[in-house]
C-alpha cells in the first residue's frame, strides 16, 4: 500500500469530510507539490506545533491570503527554472476562499498563475464556531444565522463561486464531493494537467457544525448531490464539460438528518423553499439522469 502525503495521528474530528478531501488531493497531486494553506480548520487539525501531518513542502498563510502566497511560490518557480516539474497548490475552506480570501484569489486568476486552488466547502466558519460563510446554505442554523421565533436561520443563499471563477476566464472549474473518491483525483489530475489557473470547490461535511453522527458523513455528502442540492460540474475554457447526473431525491432526505436544518423540519413552507433551490439547479444543469430514471 502505498504512503499517503497527509499522514494520519492528525487531530481532525471524527467522520471529517475535510480530511478526508485533503488526503485524496495531495495523493493525486503526488509528492512534487507545494501547499499553501490558509488558517482554518485544516491548518490547525494537521500542524499542531511541533508536528506536521504532511508529507510535502507545507505553508502557512494567514486567513486571507494563501492564493496570494502561492502566486509568489509559482513566481519562484518560475526564476529557478522548475516550474514544470512541480504543482503549486493554494487551498483553504469556504470562508477563506470566498469571503476573508477572495481579493487573493481573484488577483490570483486575474493574473494567470500556474495554480490550482482548492476550497474545502464545509459550508461555515467551522474553526472559529460555526458561523455563517458566503458558502452557507439558505436556511441554515450557525452561530450568527441562528434560528428562533424571528428567522429560519440563514438569510443569504450560497454564494456561487464556481460561477465567478468562469468569470475570470481561467481554463477549468469544477466541483466534487468526498463522497465520490475517484472523481476528486480524476479532477485533480486533470487540472494539474492544464496550465493556469485552476479552481475546484469540494463539498466536505462537518459532522460538529452540521450536526450529524460522524459515520454518516459520506451518506450525507451523497443526498447533497442526490437531491440536486450540490450540483457535480466541471468546465473547460468557460463552457460546461461534464454534469454528474441523478434521480432526484427530496431535499427532506437531506435536511432531516443533520441538526442544522432540524428547524425546517415543522415548516413546510421553508423545506419548499430548500426544494426549489435544489429544483432550479437540476434545471439549470440538466442534472436528471433520463436514461435510468425509472
Amino acid at each position: 500500500m502505498a504512503k499517503t502525503l497527509l499522514s494520519p495521528g492528525h487531530t481532525a474530528c471524527a467522520g471529517c469530510g475535510q480530511a478526508i478531501a485533503a488526503r485524496l488531493v495531495i495523493d493525486a497531486a503526488g509528492p512534487n507539490t507545494i501547499v499553501c494553506n490558509n488558517t482554518g480548520c485544516l491548518e490547525v487539525f494537521t500542524t499542531r506545533y511541533p508536528e506536521s501531518a504532511w508529507e510535502v513542502p507545507w505553508i502557512h498563510s494567514l486567513f486571507e491570503n494563501a492564493a496570494a502566497v502561492a502566486s509568489g511560490v509559482e513566481s519562484a518557480l518560475i526564476y529557478l527554472g522548475i516550474k514544470d516539474k512541480i504543482n503549486v497548490i493554494a487551498q483553504a475552506g469556504d470562508g477563506g476562499t470566498a469571503d476573508i480570501g477572495f481579493q487573493a484569489l481573484s488577483g490570483m486568476w486575474e493574473r494567470g498563475h500556474d495554480i490550482l486552488y482548492v476550497c474545502y466547502d464545509n459550508e461555515a466558519y467551522m474553526n472559529t464556531g460555526a458561523q455563517r460563510s458566503g458558502l452557507t446554505p439558505f436556511a441554515a442554523n450557525t452561530t450568527t444565522s441562528p434560528s428562533g421565533a424571528q428567522s429560519f436561520g440563514n438569510i443569504k443563499f450560497k454564494k456561487p463561486m464556481p460561477e465567478i471563477a468562469n468569470a475570470h476566464a481561467i481554463p477549468y472549474v469544477a466541483t466534487a464531493s468526498v463522497a465520490n473518491i475517484a472523481d476528486i483525483q480524476k479532477k485533480v489530475k486533470k487540472a494539474l494537467s492544464i496550465k493556469g489557473p485552476k479552481y475546484i470547490q469540494i463539498h466536505v461535511p462537518c459532522p460538529l457544525g452540521w450536526r450529524h453522527e460522524s459515520y454518516d458523513t459520506l451518506e450525507v455528502a451523497k443526498l447533497a448531490v442526490e437531491t440536486g442540492l450540490y450540483p457535480i460540474i466541471e468546465y473547460e475554457n468557460g463552457k460546461l464539460a461534464t454534469v454528474r447526473k441523478i434521480k432526484p431525491k427530496p431535499v427532506e432526505e437531506y435536511l432531516k438528518i443533520q441538526g442544522r436544518f432540524k428547524h425546517l423540519l415543522s415548516s413546510p413552507e421553508q423545506v419548499k423553499l430548500v426544494q426549489e433551490i435544489a429544483d432550479n439547479n437540476i434545471q439549470k444543469y440538466g442534472l436528471v439522469d433520463t436514461v435510468n430514471l425509472k
